[in-house]
């Protein structure tokens, strides 16, 4: 496929620069703009009763783009919230064990590595970390789920920093059950990154990913598939919680069997408006998520063929099999050259010494020549 810079017109017009930050903060298409006024518009015409329209048109849509972009059963095993730590904080108050035993990895994104530590201080959890780093991770993780004793397994679909696909994390499902331990995919770097198809797995999953990123809709939209029968009953709840069919104890607090089980309160429904229409232009456009991800692939093998970053070392180099949306390239001084990039209007970024360049479809050949070219310049 071609690069479509022509849903981009707006975002791309800004003179002066080259985003190659992808993965980090994914450009908004022109479809945003008009989803964006369109959230304004409805709460100033319907002023009271715009939730009839957000809770009963948009936020229905927003699910039902999730399911089948996941192949999921059921649209209603998808909740939204304003962002993942929310809803990761929602989930972990759903385990009635205390402490919860938790089994992840020392990779995961700061939203559950920074929580976990505090929640490890407070005393709340009991905290396992698997070393991510090495070519025998996935058969050290399987290893150590199958051989312990844990409330919650959390790890990554594609890791954050070094851009690896754990393309083997569903075979866990086979440990996850009502009772315990869960398997929590952090999905984030997958989500229309990475092909994913949940359909086997759906019934013992729980799946986290959210729309600033891949799904191109910004911030706002972060969603959780949440299997049925696991954690009904949430301690941290919102009132939303408690819209539809309610089960629980005579005179107490009553849950939806739904994933609306886990939501929270009032919101700003903006970004559900966008996450619905960048959805349903990817759908209009035949752009798959595999249609994405092989523009994506072309345009990394001709980045990682003209070595761009001298002496750096390319953690996630092209291949066989699932590919992250981003190249991770570590070196010493990764910093040091996301400065000097950003000073010509060049847009990566950095964990660690690690670089990331990130790309989609508003990419093309003559980007990538542009970003040699910046990158020429830098010692």
């Amino acid at each position: 496929m071609s690069a479509r810079k022509d849903l981009f017109s707006k975002a791309l017009s800004v003179p002066g620069r080259l985003h190659m930050a992808a993965h980090s903060h994914h450009l908004w298409p022109d479809a945003t703009l008009a989803a964006q006024l369109e959230a304004w518009e409805d709460a100033v015409v319907l002023a009271d009763h715009k939730w009839g329209k957000a809770l009963g048109e948009v936020y229905p849509a927003a699910q039902g783009l999730v399911a089948r972009e996941l192949n999921l059963p059921s649209s209603d095993t998808v909740v939204f919230a304003p962002n993942t730590h929310t809803l990761l904080a929602v989930l972990k108050s759903a385990v009635s064990r205390k402490p919860v035993r938790i089994l992840s990895t020392d990779g995961e994104f700061h939203s559950f590595r920074r929580q976990a530590q505090r929640w490890l201080e407070a005393g709340e959890i009991e905290l396992t970390l698997v070393d991510s780093k090495g070519p025998d991770f996935a058969d050290r993780f399987i290893a150590a789920a199958r051989g312990g004793d844990y409330d919650l397994i959390f790890v990554s679909h594609v890791f954050f920093k070094t851009g690896f696909v754990f393309d083997r994390v569903w075979e866990l499902a086979d440990l996850s059950r009502p009772e315990g331990p869960w398997l929590v995919v952090d999905g984030y770097h997958g989500f229309r990154a990475v092909p994913t198809d949940l359909s086997a797995v759906a019934d013992r999953v729980f799946y986290l990913a959210g729309g600033y990123k891949y799904a191109m809709a910004g911030e706002g939209a972060a969603f959780l598939h949440a299997p049925p029968g696991f954690g009904p009953r949430p301690v941290l709840t919102g009132w939303y919680a408690e819209f539809g069919d309610l089960e629980g104890p005579p005179g107490g607090v009553g849950y939806t069997t739904d994933a609306q089980r886990f939501m929270g309160a009032t919101f700003d429904p903006s970004g559900l408006y966008r996450f619905v229409a960048a959805g349903r232009m990817l759908e209009a456009e035949g752009l798959t998520t595999a249609t994405v991800a092989a523009h994506v692939g072309g345009l990394m093998r001709s980045l990682v063929a003209a070595e761009p970053l001298k002496g750096a070392v390319v953690l996630n180099p092209p291949g066989e099999g699932p590919q992250a949306r981003f190249l991770a390239l570590r070196h010493e001084k990764a910093s040091a050259w996301k400065q000097a990039l950003g000073e010509k209007g060049v847009v990566v970024d950095v964990r660690d010494d690690v670089l990331r360049i990130g790309l989609s479809i508003y990419h093309d050949e003559a980007d990538v020549a542009a970003f040699r070219e910046a990158c020429s310049h830098l010692t």
